[in-house]
């Protein structure tokens, strides 16, 4: 048996305790050890891939389909008025562990959670210049 130094790995494979609340045979969702809010969850692809874009199509729709069964049970398991999902996609986003994990964080009013877009510079670029960048990188890429 190879052991894998990846720690995400390592609590999909049993060797590192962690606290499931789903399973499946493509994901497994564990509460966070650093919750930022009570019921804060990370799913998690079993399989060792990085960033978004590395997953399969068959690899994305099982963790996007996990995604949406465990969002209203998370909520409501906490009594909380909603949810904010996270993916820090690679290390200039601040992921810390190289294996695709999304934060399912319960969210209520007032709790000075904050908004995602209160995390990036801010200010207004040249839309269309880079509207017209993604679009081509889009067709270059065959997507």
């Amino acid at each position: 048996m190879i052991v894998s130094p990846c720690l995400i790995c390592s609590i999909v494979e049993g060797r590192v305790p962690a606290h499931r609340v789903y399973e499946d045979d493509y994901c497994l969702a564990f509460l966070d050890i650093r919750p930022a809010a009570p019921g804060h969850t990370m799913l998690v692809p079993k399989a060792h891939v990085s960033r978004v874009e590395d997953l399969s199509p068959e690899q994305a729709q099982a963790l996007f389909s996990a995604l949406h069964r465990l969002l209203a049970p998370i909520r409501d398991a906490v009594g909380a008025d909603a949810t904010t999902i996270g993916v820090n996609n690679g290390p200039g986003s601040g992921q810390e562990v190289p294996h695709v994990h999304i934060h399912i964080l319960p969210r209520r009013r007032g709790d000075r959670g904050g908004i995602i877009q209160s995390l990036g510079p801010g200010g207004r670029a040249d839309l269309t210049e880079i509207a017209e960048k993604i679009r081509e990188r889009i067709t270059a890429s065959g997507s």
